[in-house]
């Protein structure tokens, strides 16, 4: 099971374990903000439950059909859309896995962004890309290194990061500073 040490840029450390669990995949982390995640996708890496804690906010969601539902602050929401988005990344390996993209391929998608501090929901529209797949030695053989290009559809800002089975290994904003155990690697 991994369990690892993401750094985000404004130097908030979080402490992450994630696990392959009975059909599907189950994402926690603590932040040293206090901050925290529980993620619980399904087989099809839907999000079957969500809870994100910041500060005295909380935000509890999940899939019901082809829609997202969320509370937060006394407010509901319903939208459909691919998955939820954030600071954390655990939320970016649940999109890319749902996504099932091939090198080369593309999805134009809608995400329920997460603004912290306050866990306010925003619709985004993103184009997700694969852009390359790159064998990498590690302890335990060649490790495959997954590349997306996401663009956003309304303003046309380019972003990537790398996937590593279920860890991210580089993004914005985001540094993989300690990981224990290899990622796990579902099968598509």
């Amino acid at each position: 099971m991994p369990r690892g040490t993401y750094v985000h840029e404004s130097e908030v450390e979080e402490r992450f374990s994630c696990a392959l669990d009975g059909g599907g995949w189950r994402y926690t982390a603590e932040r040293s903000d206090g901050g925290t995640i529980e993620l619980v996708a399904d087989g099809h890496w839907r999000p079957a439950r969500l809870q994100v804690t910041s500060g005295d906010q909380v935000l509890r969601g999940g899939a019901a059909g082809a829609e997202l539902l969320w509370v937060s602050a006394g407010r509901e929401g319903s939208a459909r859309a691919t998955g939820f988005l954030g600071e954390s990344p655990g939320l970016r390996v649940a999109v890319a896995r749902s996504l099932g993209l091939a090198q080369g391929e593309r999805a134009d998608i809608r995400l329920l962004m997460l603004t912290e501090p306050a866990l306010a929901v925003r619709t985004v529209p993103q184009r997700w890309t694969l852009t390359e797949i790159a064998w990498h030695e590690g302890d335990e053989g060649g490790l495959p290194v997954e590349r997306y290009e996401i663009t956003d559809l309304e303003t046309g800002e380019i972003s990537e990061f790398y996937l590593a089975g279920d860890v991210v290994v580089a993004a914005p904003g985001i540094e993989l500073t300690g990981l224990v155990d290899p990622p796990n690697f579902p099968e598509s």
